[in-house]
Order: C-alpha cells, then sequence, then structure tokens
C-alpha cells in the first residue's frame, strides 16, 4: 500500500513538471517571436488564469454539490451512513465532512473541499442501498482519502496550469496577425504554423496531462483507502459491482466528471486516454495485489 501511495505521489509531480517545462516553452516561444517584453503578456494571461481558478476554488465545492442535486444530511436523516463516514473519519483522524445523499440510482459517489476543514462527501442512493457494508465503507474511505490527501486542492493548481497554458497559446497564434513590434518577423509562414500548431496541440497536450494526473490520484485514493479500512477486498468489490452497472447517473458533467469514484457516464464509450478515471479491471487488480 505504501509502495502505491510513494508511487503515485512521484508520478504526480513528474506530470506537474512537464506541465511547467510547458508553459516555460510557450513563453520562451513568445519571448523569440515578440523580443524584449513579451513576458508582460505571459504573466498577464496566468495572472487572469490564476484569477479566474480562485472564484472556483473558492465556490467549486457548492457549484458541484448544486450541479448534482445533492442534499445535506444530519444523523438522524440517515444514522446508518453518517456514522460509516463518522467512524472512518475517526480511524483517520481527521475532522467529519458534511454528509450530502445524491438521488440517484447509480452507485457513485464524491467528495469536494480545498481542505479537511472544509469539506463534503455526497453518496448516492443507489450506493446506499447496494452496497453491502464494507463496500460502501471502501467507497467512503476512498473520497476521504482524496479530502486527507489534498487532491482536490491538487487537481485545482492542474487547472491553473492547464488554463494557463490555454490562454498563453491563444495569445501566441494571436500575435500573428495583430500588431507588434516586428511585424514582418512574426508574419513569417513558419511563425505561423509554429503559432497555430501551439495554439491547437498545447491546450490538448495540457487536458491530456490533466486527465492522467486526475486517473493518478485514483489510484492513490484506492491505496490510501485501503490503508484507512484495512480491507482492501471491500473497495475492489464496490468497484466490481459499479462496472456491472450501465445506468450513467441523471445530472453529470464533464465540469464535475473527476470528482466521482468512478465516471458518471457509466455505458458510454471513453477512450482511456480521455477518460477521468482509469480502468475499473485495473483498479480492481492493483486493490487485490495489496491483500
Amino acid at each position: 500500500m505504501y509502495s502505491q501511495i510513494d508511487s503515485n505521489k512521484r508520478n504526480s509531480v513528474i506530470l506537474m513538471m512537464i506541465f511547467i517545462i510547458i508553459i516555460i516553452g510557450i513563453g520562451y516561444g513568445l519571448e523569440f517571436i515578440w523580443g524584449d517584453g513579451s513576458f508582460v503578456f505571459v504573466w498577464g494571461a496566468v495572472i487572469f488564469s490564476l484569477l479566474m481558478t480562485s472564484i472556483s476554488y473558492f465556490t467549486g465545492d457548492k457549484i458541484a454539490l448544486a450541479s448534482t442535486g445533492a442534499k445535506e444530511i444530519i444523523k438522524e436523516d440517515n444514522a446508518y451512513l453518517y456514522r460509516i463516514v463518522e467512524n472512518l473519519c475517526i480511524t483517520a483522524g481527521q475532522p467529519t465532512p458534511k454528509v450530502y445523499i445524491i438521488e440517484d440510482m447509480a452507485i457513485n459517489a464524491f467528495a469536494t473541499g480545498r481542505k479537511p476543514e472544509i469539506s463534503s462527501i455526497a453518496v448516492t442512493r443507489g450506493a446506499i442501498e447496494k452496497l453491502a457494508n464494507e463496500e460502501l465503507e471502501g467507497v467512503i474511505a476512498h473520497e476521504l482519502s482524496h479530502i486527507k490527501n489534498y487532491d482536490i486542492r491538487f487537481m485545482m493548481l492542474v487547472a491553473v496550469l492547464v488554463g494557463s497554458i490555454a490562454l498563453i497559446s491563444d495569445i501566441f497564434i494571436r500575435s500573428q496577425f495583430y500588431g507588434g513590434r516586428d511585424r514582418e518577423n512574426k508574419s513569417h509562414p513558419v511563425f505561423l504554423v509554429i503559432g497555430i500548431l501551439l495554439a491547437i496541440l498545447s491546450p490538448l497536450i495540457a487536458e491530456l496531462i490533466k486527465l492522467a494526473i486526475s486517473r493518478k490520484r485514483e489510484y492513490l485514493a484506492d491505496a490510501s483507502a485501503s490503508l484507512l479500512t484495512r480491507y482492501p477486498e471491500g473497495l475492489a468489490r464496490a468497484l466490481e459491482k459499479i462496472s456491472l452497472e450501465n445506468q450513467p447517473m441523471q445530472k453529470s458533467s464533464n465540469a464535475t466528471a473527476h470528482l466521482f469514484i468512478s465516471s458518471p457516464f457509466s455505458g458510454k464509450k471513453i477512450s482511456n486516454l480521455f477518460s477521468t478515471h482509469p480502468p475499473i479491471a485495473d483498479r480492481i487488480k492493483k486493490l487485490r495485489e495489496m491483500m
């Protein structure tokens, strides 16, 4: 379990470094075309991206919960679910998050919040009714691990980098057509091709890296959940039941898909390259190797 956690943390850092290299590369391209002072525009794009992401950072949890129709509960509303969350938090030594139920019969759950003290966990009605006690514990432990590992905060940083790359790429291609100190140089067909390629490929590459990081964090949360419950088989069985379902969630969107324990678009064929989650069969295999 510890090896899996260390491996996923290391790989996530490597992917973040690739992000930074891409941003530096685009910035260097702008400097090469525009000459001295062009980094003013680069930093402007980065600051704008940071500003927009900060707004999402502080309000994203409320938006995610509202978009799925999640309703907050107290212990008296569903003592069974609330006590599982409470007991696992005591074991993990972390604050108990707010607990929500999503009235949807698909088996799924997600956590949100930028730190353990300000966090929420939402579980579908289907997960509560269809999963055995140990299976539901595994699912909740997975989501609590996202909170404890600061995965939500980490993914917000990734979102900043993706947004920055998209904005800088847009500036790059616009520089080919609009004013500047060296218009003849900027209008050269070679630089125009470079600008177009960067504008098209950089955001795509950044999005693929973001999805790759999201998949790595899922493996890390699986390993952390197994460490918390000391019973990887519980989560493995829950994932098996999810894999057998062909029932997408009623309220799901690409913006919140990465938050869930499994893709809310169940039954829809999505390439692994463009998926927010690793293949369930692979996750089950890794969990059972931990036993």
